[in-house]
């Protein structure tokens, strides 16, 4: 049997609890064995800016959120020097072929889906579930990417059997949103990395200190 593991990317800038609760929502609806959060190295999408902090900043905030759970902190994408998804499951699914992978990702991301770099390779190589709140749906048909995908879209009722489903393969799952944001953390402290700095951790998936 291959291990369920869900795959939820992001800046975790910082990570809180609005990370966790979708996460181990995830893990309940789709019957995961376990969540990997991969701290990304950078957003080709995002700019840089003055707030980002540094990665090994951003994995200690995601390990202290993620702290007796389900959930496996990494930075694999740094090893693997990836910065596109689409090449980042090339390496994973070589890399670990005793593992089923799920791609989780939010409402915010589907939205600019279609600028992600092989955005319909992805499609094909994964199944993947949005989180989506349940006001969401009419957004969720207006989504460019979606005029290609709606018609890969599967049952929420079906969700926990979707190893059954052949790529492409969509499912919204919809959720009570928490209001935690990150946006919102960097503005009451915009100092907020400075409880992680000298922490001495190690990549839960690969074993590497994080430095």
């Amino acid at each position: 049997m291959k291990k369920l593991t869900g795959l939820l990317g992001g800046s975790f800038n910082p990570a809180h609890k609005g990370h966790r609760y979708i996460s181990l929502w995830a893990k309940k609806s789709l019957a995961l064995d376990e969540i990997w959060w991969m701290v990304s190295p950078g957003n080709p999408l995002k700019s840089h800016t003055s707030d980002m902090a540094s990665l090994p900043h951003r994995f200690a905030s995601a390990h202290h959120i993620a702290r007796r759970s389900p959930i496996r902190v990494t930075a694999i994408e740094r090893e693997l020097n990836c910065r596109f998804t689409v090449d980042t499951l090339r390496r994973l699914i070589r890399r670990y072929p005793n593992r089923r992978f799920i791609w989780l990702m939010g409402m915010d991301n589907l939205k600019q889906f279609q600028k992600w770099k092989n955005w319909q390779e992805i499609a094909r190589m994964v199944v993947i579930a949005v989180i989506a709140r349940p006001s969401y749906d009419n957004r969720v048909h207006a989504v460019r990417a979606m005029s290609w995908l709606r018609r890969f879209v599967r049952p929420a009722s079906r969700s926990r059997y979707w190893t059954d489903w052949r790529p492409p393969a969509l499912v919204l799952l919809r959720f009570r949103p928490d209001p935690s944001s990150a946006t919102a953390t960097r503005a009451i402290r915009p100092d907020w990395y400075a409880a992680y700095s000298g922490k001495a951790l190690r990549d839960a998936v690969t074993g590497r200190p994080i430095s």
